[in-house]
Order: C-alpha cells, then sequence, then structure tokens
C-alpha cells in the first residue's frame, strides 16, 4: 500500500468526530453519576438496584477511559504519520499508520462494549417498572 499524506488525511475529520462522541458520552455518565450522588448523599434516597447501577456505573467509567484513550492514541499516531511522511521516512509512516488504524479499531470496540453495558444498565431501571406492553 503506498501511503501519502491523503491516506492520512482521511483519518483527520474522523478521529475528532469520534472524541467528540466519546466525550458526549463521558459527560452525559458524568451528569448521572453526580445525580445520584446527590439523591443518596444530601435527599437520604437509595434507588432500587443501587448496588448494580454504582457497579454498571463503574465499569462504564472504566471503559470510557480506555475509549477516549485509545482514540487520543489514534490521533496522536495519525500526526506522527503526518510527521513521518514529512521526513520522507515511508516505512516508519507505514508502521504508525497500522498503530492509529489499530488503536481506533481498539477504540470502537471498548465503545461497542460501553454501548452494550449501557443498554444493560436502561434495561435494569425498566425492571421496575410494572407496565405491559402489548
Amino acid at each position: 500500500m503506498n501511503i501519502n499524506y491523503t491516506v492520512t488525511a482521511l483519518m483527520f475529520p474522523a478521529i475528532p468526530l469520534l472524541i467528540s462522541v466519546y466525550s458526549y458520552r463521558f459527560h452525559s455518565l458524568s451528569i448521572l453519576i453526580r445525580q445520584l450522588h446527590r439523591e443518596l448523599v444530601y435527599e437520604k434516597h437509595i434507588p432500587n438496584e443501587w448496588k448494580k447501577q454504582f457497579m454498571n456505573l463503574s465499569i462504564r467509567i472504566s471503559i470510557l477511559k480506555w475509549t477516549i484513550l485509545f482514540a487520543a492514541f489514534g490521533f496522536l499516531f495519525n500526526m506522527l504519520t503526518v510527521f513521518a511522511l514529512y521526513l520522507d521516512e515511508i516505512f516508519i509512516a507505514r508502521v504508525i499508520f497500522g498503530s492509529c488504524c489499530l488503536s481506533m479499531i481498539i477504540s470502537i470496540v471498548y465503545f461497542i462494549r460501553e454501548i452494550q453495558i449501557s443498554t444493560n444498565a436502561l434495561k435494569l431501571h425498566m425492571s421496575d417498572m410494572d407496565v405491559e406492553v402489548n
């Protein structure tokens, strides 16, 4: 495969877009945690399934941390690919760009896992509703 600036330029819009999606997800999660904290500490209200929710949120935070970290490494590797191309180091640029792609793949896999856990959390919230859907 020939690698040039065009190949690396294809990643530039994708990586910041993914990082903004991940950041939004992290922000939403932090709002939820603060809300649950307020209910627990100040209002002395313990929601149903509290321990399961807490474990779920802890796992999601950890997974989002790794998701964002690998996306950031992907962005760094993409920039290093451009730098290697600038120095006319084609082999090094290929290796670094491969690392960029691998980092983004890992990031997306972590994100898919976080979505699965998030879906299970929503099911957990719905479990205490006695509404029958026809």
